[in-house]
């Protein structure tokens, strides 16, 4: 029958000739990722096709800009003639140049690109090439299995359309790094029936996975394997597949020695993270984010259910191993998205020590998403073995499918020139503020606009950043909010930071004007402005904040969870004249130390407790709260200024 001998109805490549059909593949993949790209086609050269965060004045935010980062730096390096698989930049002087895993291996075509069209478009056109990439390899594997060119047709589309392979491109490098896979599963395929070079192929791909995304090669890596021994007759193919495996793994482990050891998530996730971003059974049929971007797992309506027709149709051919291999794939990425709301997810991650890394527990499905659309190329050729204009309808309706009401990305500002850092010359460190964690997603900008900077900083953004460099932000964090502790000049001076750059739109509510106020009383002065970007210099004039002064009585800093400070320390500002009064309260016996303008009071909260402090002169007077143990949440029930 048609599944076993390769040749049945649909679009046959017969029709228009071999040539004729690639490129009418070609244009219809090219096409489809324009679709899926929409309404960032509209502006394809100037704006970033991703799903971003407007910020005022600045670029928009997103993990785009980590991505395009690391891309960029591969090319960078090499035009510079340096390693191209280090960071000479991030996390200085605190680590020394970082491994820059992220740049392989996609970081080789976005420097050519990045070269014609600048980051922008670059970005934009190598995001396209692998929409072009996800249907083409997926639709070459499909024909290595017999599939026909119309029903390979529909299963590349499928995957290529695949929503949270789309909604992982518009920001992750996940959606381009899942195109490894297919790529290795049709070099494997090539290797049974031609030359064995083609497991060189098949092994480089699935080996190159870890070093982008090692949470997709836990599902990545495991699938190829079991497929390959689902699949083979050769034994010279399992060992060359073995191979392929053990590479990945060397790849996997090395990732973990020279990037996890010794960064803030060396201990793991805790099942707490995974819970808060888990996948229940309404987010794969929801065309929309039911609670946020990482667990939006839609499969679609339509799809699942051609799924099923293809999964009866590869049984029915009796191509037992396949279907099983398929199964798989469809089956445990399903059944891990859902997280803790899979009843044995936790026994898994007790006794699975690799699972217990990634809090997001979706990032193996690209895998189902791949199986699904294999899925559905044969259950594509099953239906139109005798009426071609079936074929061409399912292509239809796939498209509607996993396109309507499904959107993933956004129109986002580039600022690819910025004034304020093109004014930045001469030697010395840069120090952005606010000040972020690693962790917090908002530092890719400042990865973003490194790439014009070009100069080290003790900041950056990774979720596997350096212990070091975590701890350093921590104590640079008060600057946020123009509290100036004792050493903190020294600290600077000591770090080389001889530039600092200001993001007005970054700032918690209020603090932003009491930390250029700060600047500027510690000899730091504007050196240039650009949109909602200042750099400032030590030495210069003092001048007005870019933002506005804040209209409320109280504003916190950055270091307080509601009005308990988060860590021992923790500030305020407030407005008024006269005394501080504050009544506190404590869920344990804990001594509170309340410094304002030199005067300190201290009590020991062990019941709702009241201390007066006398304000200096001034309108805004900045209060300093001290705990000696922050786990028994002190708490400022009120606060307010009395005459007296």
């Amino acid at each position: 029958m048609a599944l076993r001998a390769g040749r049945g109805a649909g679009l046959r490549r017969a029709a228009l000739g071999r040539p004729g059909f690639v490129a009418l593949a070609c244009a219809l993949y090219l096409a489809v990722g324009l679709a899926a790209m929409w309404p960032a086609t509209k502006h394809f050269g100037t704006h970033f096709a991703a799903r971003a965060e407007v910020i005022h004045g600045e670029a928009s935010v997103g993990d785009h800009l980590q991505a395009v980062y690391h891309l960029w730096l591969v090319g960078h390096q090499l035009e510079h003639g340096h390693a191209p698989w280090l960071d000479p930049y991030t996390f200085r002087p605190e680590s020394s140049p970082r491994v820059n895993f992220g740049g392989w291996p996609f970081g080789l075509p976005y420097w050519p690109l990045w070269a014609a069209f600048g980051p922008v478009a670059g970005w934009n056109v190598l995001l396209l090439l692998t929409y072009l990439a996800a249907g083409g390899l997926a639709y070459l594997w499909l024909r290595e299995l017999g599939l026909p060119g119309g029903a390979a047709l529909a299963g590349g589309l499928a995957f290529e359309l695949a929503p949270y392979r789309v909604a992982q491109s518009a920001g992750h490098l996940r959606g381009m790094i899942a195109v490894l896979l297919p790529l290795a599963l049709w070099a494997y395929e090539r290797s049974r029936r031609g030359s064995r070079w083609w497991l060189a192929l098949a092994a480089a791909a699935v080996a190159s996975i870890p070093f982008s995304d090692l949470h997709l090669a836990l599902g990545a890596v495991p699938f190829f394997l079991f497929y390959v021994l689902c699949r083979a007759r050769d034994p010279w193919a399992v060992l060359g597949a073995a191979a392929g495996v053990a590479l990945a793994v060397g790849a996997a482990l090395l990732v973990g020695r020279l990037a996890i050891s010794g960064s803030i998530a060396s201990g793991g996730r805790s099942l707490n993270e995974v819970a808060f971003y888990s996948a229940d059974g309404l987010d794969f049929l929801t065309r929309h984010r039911r609670h946020g971007q990482e667990s939006f797992v839609f499969v679609g309506w339509l799809t699942p259910l051609l799924a099923l027709v293809g999964l009866a149709a590869v049984l029915r051919a009796r191509r037992f191993g396949l279907a099983l291999a398929l199964a798989v794939g469809v089956l445990v990425p399903t059944l891990l998205a859902l997280g803790t709301h899979f009843p044995f997810y936790s026994t898994l991650w007790h006794h699975f020590s690799p699972l217990r890394y990634p809090r997001v527990p979706e990032r193996e499905f690209p895998v189902a998403c791949l199986a699904i659309a294999a899925l559905v190329g044969f259950a594509a050729a099953w239906l139109g073995r005798r009426l071609a204009f079936v074929t061409v309808v399912l292509l239809a309706a796939l498209f509607a499918d996993l396109r309507l009401g499904v959107t993933a990305y956004r129109v986002a500002r580039a600022d690819s020139h910025n004034a304020a850092y093109a004014a930045l010359q001469g030697p010395g460190r840069l120090l952005e503020l606010p000040v972020l964690h690693p962790s917090v997603n908002h530092g890719s900008l400042y990865l973003y606009y490194d790439m014009q900077a070009r100069r080290q900083r003790p900041g950056g953004y990774s979720t596997l950043a350096p212990k070091r460099a975590a701890n350093l932000a921590l104590r640079l964090e008060p600057l946020n909010c123009g509290e100036w502790r004792p050493g903190a000049e020294e600290l600077l001076s000591h770090l080389g930071v001889r530039y600092l750059a200001f993001h007005s739109g970054l700032f918690s509510p209020g603090n932003g004007w009491f930390a250029w106020r700060a600047l500027n009383a510690h000899d730091w002065g504007e050196l240039a402005r650009g949109g909602g970007i200042a750099t400032l210099a030590p030495g210069r004039a003092p001048s007005p904040p870019p933002v506005r002064e804040p209209t409320s009585r109280v504003v916190f800093c950055p270091e307080w969870v509601g009005r308990s400070p988060r860590y021992r320390h923790g500030a305020f500002w407030i407005r008024g004249s006269g005394r501080l009064d504050v009544r506190l309260e404590s869920d344990a016996p804990d001594r509170t130390t309340i410094t304002v303008d030199g005067a300190s009071r201290s009590v020991r909260v062990v019941e709702p407790s009241r201390l007066s402090v006398p304000l200096g002169r001034g309108r805004w007077h900045l209060v300093r709260v001290d705990v000696v143990r922050a786990d028994r949440r002190v708490r400022l029930v009120s606060i307010r200024t009395t005459r007296g």
